[in-house]
C-alpha cells in the first residue's frame, strides 16, 4: 500500500460512483466499499501491519480517502433523489393525482460520526479498538486501578450498584485492565463506550454519557509520547493545529497526572464556548501507574506507559456546538436530521 495507489483508487471509485444510476446500484457500492466490512475499512485493518513510518505516511491519505468517497457518496444519493422527485412532478403536470411524500432517510447520530473519526484517527496510528462490559466488578473499576477504598467515588451518591460485588462501570478504564491482563505489551488500544454515574441531570450533566480512553505501554514511555500523540489527534479532529496547555492533577490510576487543556478550535480572542478564557478543559491524562501495571501482572521496572480519558459526549458537544446534553438522548428528530 502507497499513497500512489491510494490516488488510483480514489479515482476508481469515484468513476465507479459516477456511473452508477440507480438507488440499488448505490447501495451495492456502498456495502462493497464503504461499509464496515468493505473495502475502505480492509485498507485501515492492512494499515496495522506497516511500520511506524508508513504509517504517518499512509494514514492521513487514507482518512482522506474515507472522507472523499463518503461525501461523494452523500452528493450522489441526493442526485438521485432529486432526478427522482423531478420524474414525480413531470408526471404531475400530465395527471391530476397527488404525489406522496418521499421516504426519508435516516442519518447517523453524532455519537456515530465523532466515535468513527476516532477510532479512524488512532488506527492510522496503530491502535486498536477494544471494548467491554458496561456491567462490572469492584475490582477492575476501582482496585485494579489503584482507587483506595475510602474513595468518594466508590460511594452510593456517586456510583450505581447493583450489589456489594457489581456495579454499573464508571470509566471504560476497566477496560485497559482487562486488556493489559491479556495481552503482552507493547499495549496501543482505545476504548469508547457509555458510563454510568449517580448524577444529576442538567444541560451540561447526564447520569450516562460516553467517554473515551486510550492506552500505550512499552518500553521507555514518557510524557513526551503522550502530548505528541494528543496533538496529533486533536489536529486531526478538528482540521487545525490545536495548542495543549498543561497543568498537574491527581488520578488514582497514573504518576504523575496531567489535566489537559486545549485551545479553542472556535476562536482566538475568547467565545461563549471556551467562556473567554480561550482554553477548554478537555481531558486527564498521564503515565499508568505502577500499582496498576502490577495488578496486570507487567513488571513496572521494565515497561511504562500512558493513558488518556475525556468524555467523548463534551467532545461531541464541542465539535457540533450542542449547547444541551439532553439533546443527544431526546430522539428530537428536528435536531438529529441535522446530522
Amino acid at each position: 500500500m502507497d499513497i500512489k495507489k491510494l490516488k488510483s483508487l480514489q479515482k476508481s471509485l469515484l468513476t465507479d460512483l459516477n456511473k452508477v444510476s440507480s438507488e440499488t446500484e448505490l447501495e451495492t457500492f456502498r456495502i462493497k466499499h464503504v461499509s464496515r466490512q468493505g473495502s475502505i475499512a480492509d485498507l485501515f485493518v492492512q494499515l496495522k501491519s506497516l511500520d511506524p513510518e508508513q504509517k504517518r505516511m499512509i494514514g492521513p491519505q487514507l482518512n482522506t480517502l474515507k472522507k472523499t468517497i463518503n461525501q461523494a457518496l452523500e452528493n450522489k444519493k441526493e442526485d438521485l433523489f432529486q432526478q427522482k422527485l423531478k420524474v414525480l412532478q413531470e408526471k404531475q403536470k400530465h395527471f391530476d393525482v397527488s404525489i406522496n411524500k418521499p421516504t426519508l432517510h435516516g442519518s447517523l447520530h453524532p455519537y456515530t460520526l465523532i466515535t468513527e473519526q476516532i477510532q479512524n484517527i488512532f488506527i492510522s496510528m496503530g491502535y486498536q479498538v477494544a471494548d467491554g462490559p458496561e456491567l462490572e466488578t469492584e475490582f477492575f473499576n476501582f482496585t485494579a486501578l489503584n482507587v483506595p477504598s475510602n474513595h468518594p467515588a466508590r460511594e452510593e451518591s456517586d456510583t450505581f450498584w447493583i450489589d456489594q460485588e457489581h456495579l454499573l462501570r464508571t470509566q471504560t478504564s476497566t477496560v485497559q485492565i482487562k486488556t493489559m491482563q491479556s495481552q503482552k505489551p507493547p499495549i496501543a488500544i482505545i476504548s469508547p463506550g457509555r458510563v454510568m454515574r449517580n448524577e444529576a441531570t442538567d444541560a451540561s450533566h447526564d447520569f450516562m454519557f460516553m467517554q473515551f480512553e486510550g492506552l500505550y505501554v512499552a518500553e521507555n514511555v514518557s510524557i513526551s509520547n503522550l502530548l505528541a500523540t494528543l496533538k496529533t489527534f486533536l489536529h486531526q479532529l478538528f482540521g487545525k493545529k490545536i495548542k495543549l496547555r498543561v497543568r498537574p492533577g491527581y488520578f488514582p490510576f497514573v504518576e504523575p497526572g496531567l489535566e489537559i487543556d486545549a485551545s479553542c478550535p472556535f476562536c482566538t480572542k475568547g467565545c461563549s464556548v471556551c467562556k473567554k478564557t480561550r482554553w477548554i478543559e478537555l481531558m486527564g491524562s498521564g503515565l499508568v501507574h505502577p500499582n496498576v501495571l502490577k495488578h496486570c501482572n507487567i513488571d513496572p521496572k521494565k515497561y511504562s506507559g500512558f493513558a488518556f480519558g475525556f468524555g467523548l459526549t463534551r467532545l461531541v458537544m464541542l465539535k457540533y456546538q450542542i449547547p444541551d446534553i439532553r439533546l443527544l438522548h431526546s430522539g428530537n428528530l428536528d435536531f438529529l436530521k441535522q446530522f
